[in-house]
């Protein structure tokens, strides 16, 4: 197989397992592209890089990749959004961050996921994405999100007014620090955070979530996604943050963003004996009491 590493600085205990990783996979015979960025990290700590291992520093340079495999956290996999884009090409998280909803193969189980990979001893999980339109926008080189699509404010600035629509109906006029449109996989993220549900992935919906609403009976409210959202932001300050994921944009005051589904999705590796409850079990600690 061809593969694909993308990662990001991790600490120094996962240094053996990721050596141990790249080891298996070049003994096993595996072609290999690597980040160019994460190949000057594993550089600095003392990991060489195979010899035939090829760089590649974007999407532009990643063709013909079976898989790609993502080292870090859940932000090092939104990250690798960016690089496959609509390429169709399956992502398989090692987990050397935190929580690891999405990067979700601990790395004492590298061997395991390696063996499911290569036996196709796995399932594919489709997550759907938010494309954005905003014309007032010109610099977003890749305009779609995993997670969610906020707009709040600035640290120094007050509140944001952002005017909400599905489609040409009016939803609500949001008095609030922001608002969170996020897809079923963002619904564990920010969302979540500001009270909003968890919903399964594959549900088909968009989350809308205020942030510090003035209004404390405005709550997260879940619509099907085969809608447009169009969303304006007003207030007092000239301009606002309209974030995707965790890429930030100056949004101007009277700006129109439009949501929707994008035309294609982002393909989880998960194994086959993984399952989004027992996910949420064992992040969130459900049914553990912390007395014992």
């Amino acid at each position: 197989m061809k593969l694909a590493v993308f990662g990001k600085r991790f600490e120094t205990e996962y240094i053996d397992a990721i050596t141990g990783l790249l080891d298996m996979l070049v003994i096993r015979g595996h072609d290999l592209l690597v980040g160019e960025r994460f190949s000057r990290f594993l550089n600095e700590i003392g990991i060489a890089l195979p010899a035939k291992a090829e760089i590649f520093h974007d999407h532009t340079e990643i063709e013909g990749a079976d898989v790609m495999i993502s080292i870090g956290g859940d932000g090092t996999l939104l990250d690798t959004l960016g690089v496959i884009r609509d390429k169709d090409i399956p992502v398989l998280g090692i987990n050397t961050g935190r929580l690891g909803f999405l990067s979700n193969i601990p790395t004492d189980e590298i061997g395991q996921a390696i063996d499911a990979l290569e036996n196709k001893e796995y399932k594919i999980d489709e997550r759907s994405l938010i494309k954005v339109d905003c014309p007032d926008l010109t610099d977003i080189d890749f305009p779609y999100a995993l997670n969610e699509v906020t707009i709040h404010k600035k640290e120094d600035a007050s509140m944001v007014t952002v005017d909400a629509y599905k489609d040409d109906k009016f939803i609500n006029t949001y008095w609030a620090d922001g608002l969170i449109v996020a897809t079923p996989t963002g619904s564990t993220a920010y969302s979540l955070s500001c009270g909003g549900p968890i919903v399964m992935p594959g549900s088909e919906n968009f989350i809308l979530t205020p942030i510090a609403p003035h209004n404390l009976n405005v709550r997260p409210l879940v619509v099907p996604n085969d809608c447009k959202i169009r969303l304006r932001a007003e207030g007092r300050a000239e301009e606002f943050l309209l974030t995707l994921d965790s890429h930030s944009y100056s949004l101007k005051a009277g700006a129109q963003v439009v949501l929707s589904t994008a035309a294609f999705r982002m393909k989880l590796i998960d194994m086959e004996d993984q399952h989004f409850f027992q996910t949420i079990r064992n992040k969130l600690l459900w049914g553990i009491d912390r007395r014992n």
